[in-house]
C-alpha cells in the first residue's frame, strides 16, 4: 500500500527488509488481481457466482461445526435443535 501511495521503493524496502524487485512483483500482482476482480465483478452472473460460493462456504462451516459438536458429545442436542428449526 505504501508503494501505491507513492512512497519510495528504496525506503519501503529498507523499512520492511524486502528487496525492491520483490516489492515490485508484489505491486504488479496486487494491481493485476484488482483488475481481474473488477472484470469478474462486472461480468453478467458474477453476483450469482459469488452468492453460490458464499453459500457453499457457509454450508461447509455448518457441516464442520456439526461434526465438532457430534465429536464432543452434543449430537443429540444438535439433532433436537435441527428438528425444532425444521418444524
Amino acid at each position: 500500500m505504501q508503494l501505491l501511495r507513492g512512497e519510495d521503493i528504496g525506503e519501503v524496502s529498507r523499512e520492511i527488509w524486502v528487496a525492491p524487485p520483490e516489492l515490485e512483483r508484489w505491486r504488479r500482482a496486487f494491481l493485476e488481481g484488482g483488475r481481474q476482480g473488477l472484470k469478474k465483478k462486472n461480468r453478467p452472473g458474477g453476483e450469482l457466482l459469488r452468492t453460490r460460493a458464499k453459500l457453499g462456504e457457509m454450508t461447509m462451516r455448518v457441516e464442520l461445526q456439526a461434526e465438532l459438536l457430534e465429536k464432543r458429545g452434543y449430537g443429540d442436542e444438535l439433532r433436537k435443535l435441527l428438528r425444532r428449526l425444521d418444524g
